[in-house]
This record gives C-alpha cells, sequence and structure tokens, in this order.
C-alpha cells in the first residue's frame, strides 16, 4: 500500500490506496507547533480504526508547504514505517514528465496536481486548486508546466473581511439566493462566492486564450471545489483527491527512478 501526505497551509490530508484505488482519505488541522508524537498518535489512531497494519504500507509519498511540518512527519513517517518518505520537492522533478523552470519556487502540491492532469489527459489542461490560496496550474500536451495563477483562497477572503473590518461576522460558506444581500451574511457571501465565480471563470477564459484551446479541459480540486455550484459547468470535472492522485503517480515514478530522499 502507498500513503500519500498532503500538509498545506490549512490541513494535512492523508490517503491510503491499494493500487489506484483509495481506500481511506483522512484530514487534519495543519498545526506548525504540534509535536512529532502527536502527529504519531493520529495516524496510529486512523491506521487503528481502519483496521490496516502500518507494516502494509510499503511508500509513502510526502508533499508539503508548511517548512516548520516537513522534517518533523518525514521523522514521523521513518520510525512509524521504517523507511524514509519520498518527499517531493526540485529533487524528484528531474524524474517527472512535468518541466519546471524554477523549481524552487513552485508549490510541490501544484506539482502533484499537474502531474496527475497530464497523466490524465495528456492534454492542454488547467488545474484549478480551491483551497487556503485559490490556483491556477496550467499544463500543456507535452507535459511542460506553463505556470501559475495565485488568488487568496475562499476561506481566505471571508477571514481578511472578518478579522479586519470590525462590524462583519465570520460566515458559512454557502452559496446566497441572490446576488443582492438582504442582510449582512448575504452580503458578504455573494460579493466573496459570486464574485469568486466570475473571477475563476474570467481566469480560465483568459488561460485558454492564451493557449489558443478554447476547448481545454479545466479540473477543479481541494477542499472548497464543490462549494460554487455555478461554476460545475465550467469544469470537465472535480476531483477531490487531484493532488494525491499526483503523489501516488510520483511515487510510481520514484520506484522506477529512485531518486535520492531530501
Amino acid at each position: 500500500m502507498l500513503l500519500a501526505i498532503d500538509i498545506g497551509n490549512s490541513d494535512v490530508v492523508l490517503g491510503l490506496a491499494e493500487g489506484e484505488t483509495w481506500q481511506d482519505v483522512w484530514r487534519l488541522k495543519t498545526l506548525p507547533n504540534e509535536p512529532a508524537l502527536a502527529y504519531e498518535m493520529r495516524l496510529r489512531d486512523h491506521f487503528l480504526e481502519a483496521g490496516v497494519s502500518l507494516s502494509r504500507v510499503t511508500q509513502v509519498v510526502l508533499s508539503s508547504v508548511v517548512p516548520p511540518l516537513t522534517d518533523r512527519l518525514a521523522e514521523t513517517i521513518t520510525k512509524l514505517f521504517g523507511r524514509p518518505p519520498v518527499v517531493v520537492g526540485p529533487d524528484v522533478y528531474p524524474h517527472l514528465e512535468i518541466r519546471i523552470d524554477r523549481p524552487h519556487e513552485i508549490g510541490s502540491d501544484l506539482v502533484a496536481n499537474a502531474v496527475a492532469a497530464y497523466t490524465r489527459y495528456r492534454s492542454n489542461c488547467i488545474v484549478v486548486d480551491f483551497g487556503t490560496a485559490l490556483t491556477f496550474t496550467t499544463v500543456t500536451d507535452r507535459g511542460h508546466l506553463l505556470g501559475v495563477a495565485i488568488a487568496p483562497g475562499l476561506r481566505t477572503a471571508i477571514k481578511a473581511l472578518s478579522q479586519n473590518t470590525a462590524k462583519l461576522p465570520d460566515v458559512p460558506l454557502e452559496m446566497p439566493a441572490s446576488a443582492i444581500g438582504k442582510n449582512t451574511i448575504q452580503a458578504m457571501q455573494a460579493g466573496v462566492l459570486l464574485g469568486y465565480a466570475g473571477l475563476v471563470e474570467s481566469l480560465v477564459g483568459h488561460i485558454r486564450a492564451e493557449l489558443g484551446d478554447p476547448a481545454c479541459p479545466a479540473v477543479a480540486t481541494g477542499g472548497l471545489s464543490s462549494v460554487i455550484t455555478p461554476l460545475q459547468r465550467l469544469f470537465h470535472a472535480i476531483e477531490p483527491n487531484l493532488t494525491l492522485d499526483g503523489l501516488r503517480i510520483i511515487g510510481q515514478f520514484a520506484q522506477t527512478s529512485s531518486p535520492r530522499h531530501d
């Protein structure tokens, strides 16, 4: 079995795969100051609840955009599974079909998204990841990662309004019935959620125009990928586990290429 771990700014997502099938997917809050022992105990609990022995894991692939947690989780994994993880980063990128101009600048989760999208579609593709940041990763039909556009994520935008404006509350991420809010919560939902629908549609349109490919598939992923329902017609697919799929594929590349571990 393969264990994929995606350490993001808000959540740590873990996926346990048998072949190409995800048997279990777990989500933990990202707590950069939490000790390694706490993560070890959480992992043990999840495996115990799933009825899976730690010894069944033959490979672990780790992506992290939270540097304080990278080494901590890598040490925990080595202790639990008796082998270091494949840490997705510049040392691994040359073994992938994705080509990156500045490997130290791009998030490893975005590389995983690109790998999964290119492997699945083998065509020009746009991956829209609805996470702490809203990212648009463009991949060509030759496996080149052309670049990324980044905007604040939905929850980040709501939090910024609530924290920086005294009279505005924190609100649930739910689509409003109208663009004309009748109260403060509806007004914020209209501005952010309907506003972001326009942002996503506009950026995808710009990217398709630059590619000269109006039919280029756009794929949504991330924990909030299903929140903006008007966008569902824009996407070829909504793949909540796309990043994990990319990590699984990178693990397969790593087995055949044997890159060194960080």
